[in-house]
């Protein structure tokens, strides 16, 4: 089988989707699948010179190919959504072209979990599956190509639900959530050791956050859940761009004077399980006030948490409660600084009344991450395939 993977994006890249694509295509190859990833020539000045199989740990068993997609830079002078637009627009038709000239193509199945691009690959393709991640504004302007793509593969429930409610067919629908890598999880460093390695005190909980500063992610409850913890622990957020790192320091600058909270920003995804193992609870604020964070995310973060087998507390949210239950987590009303750092409290305190809570849910945590892993998702996309 063949399955040439097309993806707009920057990669490597500080966000989480080339990760998730990364990982994908390596357990895709992992299963006895030629893959070619396909990729525009797109710049991304912070990660120039870095090897992409590398950054994401990723082993060289697939092919990264790019096409020449203009990508000037007076286009970044433009107004962001315009400059969206106009690099789609560039990519597509280079794209188009790429298909056009490419032989034996209609052997190939293609893939991607860029809508827009579904239109140019149903025309060279009637093999064409959708990853879907959330549905776009104007979803009903890609109706007809879902219905015209061999399958579909959500990342929830509740993603498949509305796209029925669209019409689409239950059984062209299957859901996978997003994976883990549990190789990654088997350290052998202890605690203190990593804690002296990233600067992290000795002497404090660490209450960690691990992923991009967007409001619907949730990042603000948590900043001002600190303020209710005692002087004994401490938020630590890893992840963010330059541009909401700064603002979120201005935001919450007295947290920060106070010891209150600490930004590490972005860091690369092999050092992510060495910060986790060094947590002694996990947070996953996700928001309510959004549908994509409400009911369509599935957060790489959460599949690593489990890994980690650490105490979470997360968003009591019907994205979040397809993997999170009272077992392996700890669930709080989204979006009340309050009932998060109720819910922290609860899995740090000695409390009687609590007593093993957190030795609990972090052992069924670390047994859950086993029904995640990368090569179990991708073995139940390809049985859909086929």
């Amino acid at each position: 089988m063949k399955i040439l993977y097309f993806a707009n994006s920057r990669i490597p890249t500080e966000k989480a989707y080339g990760l998730q694509i990364m990982k994908t295509c390596e357990a895709l190859a992992e299963n006895g699948v030629s893959v070619d990833l396909i990729l525009p020539t797109r710049k991304n000045r912070p990660f120039k010179g870095i090897d992409v199989f590398e950054y994401y740990g990723v082993k060289k068993n697939f092919e990264i190919k790019r096409i020449l997609s203009h990508d000037p830079n007076w286009l970044m002078i433009l107004p962001n959504g315009i400059f969206i637009k106009a690099q789609i627009f560039f990519f597509s038709l280079s794209l188009f072209l790429f298909l056009f000239f490419k032989q034996s193509k209609k052997d190939f199945i293609f893939y991607t979990r860029d809508e827009y691009l579904l239109p140019i690959l149903l025309n060279f393709s009637k093999k064409v599956f959708w990853e879907a991640h959330t549905l776009p504004r104007n979803g009903k302007h890609y109706l007809k190509f879902w219905h015209k793509c061999v399958g579909i593969v959500a990342i929830t429930e509740g993603l498949k639900k509305d796209l029925i409610k669209l019409g689409l067919e239950e059984n062209k629908i299957m859901v996978a959530p997003d994976g883990v890598d549990l190789k990654n999880f088997e350290l052998r460093i202890k605690n203190y050791e990593l804690r002296a390695r990233f600067n992290l005190p000795a002497d404090k909980k660490i209450v960690m956050y691990t992923g991009h500063l967007y409001d619907w992610k949730g990042t603000q409850t948590l900043a001002e859940a600190a303020e209710f913890l005692n002087d004994d622990a401490i938020v630590v957020f890893i992840g963010g761009t330059d541009f909401d790192l700064k603002n979120f320091k201005n935001k919450n600058r007295e947290l920060i004077e106070k010891g209150k909270i600490l930004l590490l920003g972005q860091r690369p995804p092999r050092e992510i399980p060495e910060f986790l193992a060094v947590a002694d609870c996990l947070i996953l604020p996700n928001s309510g006030k959004e549908n994509r964070s409400e009911k369509y995310t599935s957060p790489m973060k959460m599949f690593e948490y489990l890994a980690a087998g650490k105490p979470i507390v997360a968003s009591n949210l019907p994205s979040i409660k397809e993997i999170l239950n009272q077992d392996n987590a700890v669930l709080v009303e989204a979006d009340k600084p309050e009932e998060f750092a109720r819910g922290i409290v609860k899995v740090l305190t000695d409390d009687p009344e609590c007593s093993g809570l957190a030795q609990k849910i972090s052992a069924q945590a670390k047994e859950d991450s086993k029904k995640y892993s990368w090569l179990k998702r991708v073995e139940k996309i390809l049985n859909f395939i086929r």
